[in-house]
């Protein structure tokens, strides 16, 4: 494991390049002109055709892509990445007919995962979530969203976003940290919602911002976890603090809570499943992004598909992510979740490309530094060995990753 500059720099003149479409928007090659992108200092300074570089620009080492597919780095908008133990057993659980909501009920789900994650300490944890990150940028992650949510109390909410902070720095990727305390109901107050969200509010929230722990605040708005009410007092509480929100919705029930979120400029609305025309509306005028998680949808063997054809044809933005947590999407596989959007959704390869790229940094709110690839961002892009961006879906099990440069930085190779 290397810290970011302890990676050698993508400083140069990189050739031999194939844009993936979508990929530098804007930019018009002739037909089957190789690119090139100047990199200095970390920066992007220039992206064009490789025959029409500009004076100056090609001093300094040259890196031949060799003919590679190029893509903005990759990015994962919704992880719950750290927390202690696995619940493979709830696994068997569902697979001999249980529900999510028996399970919960029988003790299992979150609250599973609560009580390993605040029995192990900090550095436990890091060393748990490290080799998941690993797994994960070994598919071209160049950005990550990793929520809290399993430690229910001042003390361990504040553990899991430290680990969060720590892998960024460790692994050299960026890290957006959302705190998620109305995740669900710790089990010291059970039967006091009301008072565990004041908790949240009043205690947990403005102590990790002004920790410089939170980039968003997220909660799970449904019948087993929180009210319509209950959210609005958490997103007030956001907005008091300056914080964006984000949120669980429509994941089991039409709840309304896009709505809701929509009214508070919500960043994304994620699972959205049960997803009504009012809240695809409301999503359509706020901006906000639908955020696609079809590993929870297989993993739970949902039936019921989001509104994929109503959210296209209103233009509400669809990003694509992980959602991996060790209950309901113990997935490990960026480009796997594209396959699976493709076939289980039906998004088309351009829409899931974008999904995990510039769609995907609006729900995290870094569509000025990530998602695509143009001058003046931070160098955050990736070589495949491939032909066509349609093999990024098409495949699952491989690894094509050829180059991956995260912040300026060249942050891991694969086989050429």
């Amino acid at each position: 494991m290397n810290t970011l500059n302890e990676l050698p720099s993508a400083d140069g003149l990189w050739v031999g390049l194939r844009l993936a479409p979508g990929a530098a928007p804007g930019l018009s090659l002739p037909e089957g002109a190789q690119a090139a992108i100047a990199v200095e200092q970390g920066v992007i300074r220039w992206i064009g055709d490789a025959q029409a570089v500009p004076a100056g620009l090609s001093e300094g080492p040259r890196r031949d892509g060799g003919g590679a597919l190029v893509t903005p780095g990759l990015i994962d908008c919704h992880t719950h990445l750290v927390y202690g133990g696995q619940r493979a057993n709830e696994f068997a659980m569902r697979l001999a007919g249980a529900s999510y909501e028996e399970v919960a009920k029988a003790g299992g789900g979150i609250v599973s995962s609560v009580r390993a994650t605040r029995e192990a300490d900090e550095d436990t944890l890091f060393a748990q979530a490290a080799p998941r990150l690993e797994q994960l940028l070994a598919d071209g992650v160049c950005a990550i969203e990793i929520k809290s949510g399993y430690g229910l109390s001042l003390e361990h909410e504040r553990k899991q976003l430290r680990v969060a902070r720590r892998l960024g720095q460790a692994y050299g990727v960026t890290v957006r940290t959302t705190f998620l305390g109305a995740h669900a109901l710790p089990p010291e107050y059970a039967g006091r919602s009301v008072d565990y969200i004041e908790l949240v509010c009043r205690e947990m929230m403005p102590a990790l911002a002004a920790e410089g722990l939170i980039d968003a605040v997220d909660v799970f708005c449904e019948r087993i976890a929180f009210s319509l009410e209950e959210t609005e007092r958490v997103f007030q509480a956001a907005r008091a603090l300056g914080l964006p929100v984000k949120l669980h919705a429509e994941q089991l029930s039409d709840m309304g809570g896009a709505a809701l979120a929509a009214r508070y400029g919500a960043l994304s609305c994620d699972h959205v499943e049960h997803l009504s025309p009012e809240g695809i509306a409301a999503m359509r005028a706020a901006g906000t992004v639908a955020v696609l998680l079809p590993g929870a949808y297989y993993a739970l063997r949902d039936t019921h598909l989001p509104p994929i054809e109503a959210l296209r044809a209103a233009g509400v933005p669809m990003a694509v992510s992980t959602d991996h947590n060790p209950g309901t999407s113990p997935a490990l596989s960026l480009l796997l979740m594209m396959s699976m959007a493709c076939t289980l959704f039906r998004l088309t390869v351009p829409e899931t490309l974008a999904g995990v790229t510039v769609h995907a940094a609006r729900a995290l709110g870094l569509s000025d530094t990530h998602g695509v690839i143009a001058a003046g961002r931070p160098a955050n892009f990736v070589l495949w060995n491939l032909r066509d961006a349609a093999e990024l879906a098409y495949w699952f099990g491989q690894r094509p990753l050829r180059t991956v440069v995260r912040q300026g930085r060249i942050a891991g190779e694969g086989a050429r």
